[in-house]
């Protein structure tokens, strides 16, 4: 009978993989471990939905019994998928229960590759209802940032990202449609991607008109690209060393009248500093956002969840009031034609142009504007309220689900209010691989804090002397 170290609590999905290829540790074990941690703290955090036990540690066992392990890149890790994929077994719920759709009967083809490549699906993790908000609550529990249990861990992946920044599980899934793997990821001291149009299954629910992509948060680079491979149906590989690049520093905000804060620009200053110092060019160059761009963005966002409402075929009325405003605010907008592929791919082309004909290899931005809100009951307050808070401190995402580019988050130390600080990147398209290898080459100039502090505690308890 193998051990069943607690110290791979807060072990990296590559480090479980591979002492389960070895034969070091189980799936059995590892899984076990977490589940405990997950019984023990979540209840502080609020991360999960559903709790897969008794089925992961039966998959777990299957997973130890495969005559061979070489071929698998997540053999054993313990995975949590955000809560509008179906997953079997499990009712999709879509961030509440008036939005839950029926038990899956078979699995998301993003959650058939993770477990295709051995990962366990422990559960499923909370969202806010439908995905609308950077801020993850509902009427039966507020989802809570482990650097700070008082602020929000952001949205829409909110538990995806609270859960693996306390190191509940190593590595987990979420989506984007307006900034949703990456202000969660800059929320909790993650690594978070978004790949670019067309490159990982997306079909979430009406999908926003092209908008949401599925994506990876880990604690580290190496994960994030072995997540991403998966995902993306590739065989995972060393990351290549990135040439000599030309990166733009955009700071203005694509928001009119929200500016970045001090510690944001602090942040972003010394990952400028330290991508010269690897040997990069950088020059202060914002992105070309056309004037109509929030207002026409606003309306693709509120036409989006009002075609995610639709396609699920919810009846408005049972909704949150806020989600209830965006809803109509998108009727009106479709109906009055505010929502126009031709405004997105202008808006691609453009960038895409502007990035080539200033030979920009990459665009680093902030990924927040400021510290997350408050942890609170944010689906019982007002639209505007909603909408004011969302928009002063995440104003940087949105425009690259537009564009359908690349993008992802890295973190950028630690602010002066002790909370995460984070950057974003943004390529040009199919520059996924691109983006991961300058973050991994910030990782190692750089180091990051893998968990929030204090966290994971069972592991830590554990390796006390």
């Amino acid at each position: 009978m193998l051990d069943r170290p607690a110290a791979w609590v807060g072990s990296s999905a590559r480090d479980i993989a591979h002492a389960v290829r070895r034969g070091d540790t189980s799936a059995t074990a590892v899984v076990a471990d977490h589940l405990d941690q997950i019984r023990t703290y979540d209840r502080i955090l609020g991360a999960f939905r559903e709790v897969r036990a008794a089925a992961a540690v039966t998959e777990a066992e299957i997973v130890d019994e495969l005559p061979e392990l070489s071929n698998l890149p997540l053999a054993g890790v313990p995975i949590a998928i955000k809560e509008n994929l179906p997953v079997t077994g499990l009712p999709t719920w879509y961030g509440s229960a008036a939005a839950r759709q029926p038990v899956a009967t078979s699995d998301h083809e993003v959650v058939r590759r993770l477990r295709g490549a051995g990962a366990i699906v422990v559960g499923t993790t909370r969202m806010p209802e439908l995905g609308v908000w950077a801020l993850t609550d509902d009427e039966s529990a507020i989802t809570r940032n482990p650097w700070r249990t008082d602020r929000t861990p952001g949205g829409s992946s909110g538990g995806t990202a609270a859960a693996v920044a306390a190191g509940l599980v190593p590595i987990a899934h979420g989506n984007d449609g307006f900034g949703s793997v990456r202000i969660p990821a800059a929320c909790c001291g993650l690594v978070g991607i978004k790949p670019g149009r067309g490159v990982v299954p997306a079909d979430v629910g009406g999908g926003w008109f092209g908008m949401v992509e599925n994506g990876i948060l880990a604690t580290g680079v190496e994960d994030a690209a072995i997540g991403f491979a998966v995902i993306a149906g590739r065989t995972p590989a060393p990351l290549p060393e990135p040439g000599r690049l030309r990166f733009a520093v955009g700071l203005r905000s694509p928001a009119a009248g929200i500016r970045a804060d001090a510690g944001t620009r602090q942040a972003l200053a010394s990952t400028v500093r330290e991508l010269v110092g690897l040997g990069h060019s950088a020059v202060i160059a914002n992105p070309p956002y056309p004037l109509w761009l929030q207002s026409r963005g606003l309306a693709t966002w509120f036409g989006g969840v009002y075609e995610d409402a639709a396609a699920l075929k919810l009846d408005p009325a049972d909704l949150q009031a806020r989600t209830r405003r965006h809803i109509a605010l998108g009727e009106r907008a479709v109906r009055h034609g505010l929502v126009r592929v031709d405004d997105r791919e202008s808006w691609r082309e453009n960038a895409i142009a502007w990035l080539a004909d200033n030979r920009y290899d990459v665009l680093v931005t902030p990924a927040l504007a400021g510290p997350p809100p408050v942890a609170a009951a944010w689906a019982a307050r007002s639209w505007t309220a909603n909408m004011v808070a969302c928009a002063r401190f995440a104003p940087f995402a949105a425009p690259w689900n537009l564009a359908g580019l690349p993008a992802m988050v890295v973190p950028a130390g630690v602010r002066p209010d002790g909370l995460p600080a984070a950057v974003q990147l943004v390529g040009r398209p199919g520059s996924e691989l691109d983006l991961l290898a300058v973050a991994a080459q910030l990782e190692r100039a750089a180091p990051w804090r893998r968990h929030a502090p204090g966290w994971p505690r069972a592991a830590l308890a554990a390796r006390r002397p």
